[in-house]
């Protein structure tokens, strides 16, 4: 038999790939079906801003002058280009920055990956709104899943990208959903992502966030979306890549854990640990900005009364933040902006130009980062203290459950009003307004081609 396997299937990919097979026909629960549109509307207006970015200007023009037409649209453009050029194009802008959701135990940005591989497939086959839910919500599930089975340690030790390899198997698993795979064709699904699976933590050193976009984004979906239309298309292959002598875990994990790939799979969603970000930049720092916010409006705090700052930060993160030349990812530039400016906005965090201001370099001079292993080890993850010496005293807030956490959640008003914030410029905020309505209702849409009309520009 074509692509018949003399190893056994084993018990992780048999079960992984029966719950894949049977996602479009499994209703997702109320909470998780809310907290699903919730990432879709905020990855969407990821999506949608990042166009106008470097990496999102990048990444459609690239697709743009591949050969060939499709029924998939680049995002804020009138393009229609094949499925894998729409999600790598697409991806590409939703991590076109620091704006996108995020997902600590899987380590990776989701939404960016996901959400564009599903969309692509969902207008190619032209899909409705519920299909395309559950299929989001099982990438959700999935990349998490298959990084925690991995079992890499420490982010600053790890010697493959968690970033690239969850995002790259949640699309995979999204867009065989969507197919209406069964079981064995899922497997092959996996067998290519597994042959596709690839990322080297360097992205750190990338200064323009392209090639990061690429890594986190535009590379996972384009391949998640390849190895489904792969299939799709008649190709078979090896049975099982999650076990025998050479496997997925053999070749990328640390001390893997297989089981981990299924645990809980229809129990534990993986959408409802992901976080949404109230702040537009790296999510290190959105403890930094709770706190350094919090003392500014409690104390009325400026500039001027500033002598020293310290921030105390978990130790396996200082390096992801620490001095960086993006303006979106540089903790101490974001924590002068956020005392010079009594907060931070979108076009703040994005200014490169005021990395060169001299009262923000002057503010900055006066900040000292701390790394701490306890903070690290810290539940919830991604604390941060900051403190403020003052010629009155020592100002000090201790942000311990991040705003936009499962622990600190966002409210739907903060949520809608962040993707108008970010849609507006670009579409319009009666188009912006519409997206957000469209949204809140997108299982009750028959197609979705019918986003189009909010999506474009």
């Amino acid at each position: 038999m074509a692509g018949a396997s003399e190893t056994p299937i084993s018990v992780e990919a048999a079960t992984l790939a029966a719950y894949v097979a049977g996602a479009m026909d499994r209703p997702l629960p109320e909470a998780v079906l809310e907290k699903t549109k919730f990432h879709v509307l905020d990855t969407l207006a990821a999506i949608i801003s990042g166009s106008r970015l470097r990496a999102g200007k990048l990444g459609a023009k690239y697709v743009s002058g591949l050969n060939g037409g499709g029924d998939s649209t680049v995002i804020g453009t009138q393009w229609r280009v094949p499925a894998e050029s729409a999600a790598l194009a697409n991806g590409m802008a939703g991590h076109g920055d620091e704006t996108d959701d995020s997902h600590l135990g899987g380590r990776f940005h989701p939404g960016c990956g996901i959400i564009p591989a599903a969309l692509a497939i969902a207008e190619e086959q032209d899909l409705g709104g519920a299909d395309f839910l559950r299929a989001v919500a099982l990438g959700y599930d999935v990349g998490a899943r298959l990084t925690m089975a991995l079992n890499y340690t420490r982010p600053d030790t790890a010697r493959h990208s968690t970033h690239s390899l969850a995002t790259a198997f949640g699309a995979a698993a999204a867009c065989a959903a969507l197919f209406r795979f069964d079981d064995q064709r899922v497997r092959w699904v996996m067998s290519y992502a597994s042959q596709q699976a690839s990322g080297i933590p360097f992205w750190q050193r990338d200064t323009h966030h392209v090639e990061k976009a690429f890594d986190f984004g535009g590379m996972g979906a384009r391949n998640g979306v390849a190895a489904a239309r792969m299939v799709a298309s008649g190709f078979t292959a090896v049975e099982d890549p999650f076990s025998g002598k050479h496997n997925l875990f053999t070749a990328f994990g640390d001390e893997p854990h297989p089981a981990r790939l299924v645990a809980e799979l229809g129990v534990r969603y993986e959408i409802m640990e992901a976080s949404i970000k109230k702040w537009c930049v790296g999510s290190p720092i959105q403890s930094i900005l709770d706190a350094t916010t919090a003392l500014v409006k409690d104390h009325r705090l400026k500039a001027a009364d500033v002598r020293r700052i310290f921030i105390t930060m978990p130790d396996d993160r200082i390096h992801i933040v620490d001095n960086r030349t993006m303006p979106d990812i540089c903790a101490q530039h974001l924590c002068a902006i956020a005392i010079l400016d009594g907060g931070i906005t979108f076009e703040s965090a994005h200014d490169y130009a005021r990395m060169a201001d001299p009262a923000v370099q002057a503010l900055r001079e006066r900040i000292a980062m701390v790394p701490s292993a306890e903070l690290s080890a810290a539940v919830p993850a991604r604390q941060a203290i900051v403190e403020i010496e003052t010629a009155a005293g020592t100002l000090r807030h201790h942000a311990r459950a991040v705003r936009g956490t499962p622990d600190n959640p966002m409210t739907a008003a903060e949520i809608e009003a962040k993707a108008l914030d970010l849609v507006a410029p670009i579409i319009g905020g009666e188009r912006g307004r519409v997206l957000v309505a469209v949204v809140g209702q997108l299982e009750q849409i028959g197609s979705m081609r019918d986003l189009r009309t909010c999506l474009e520009s």
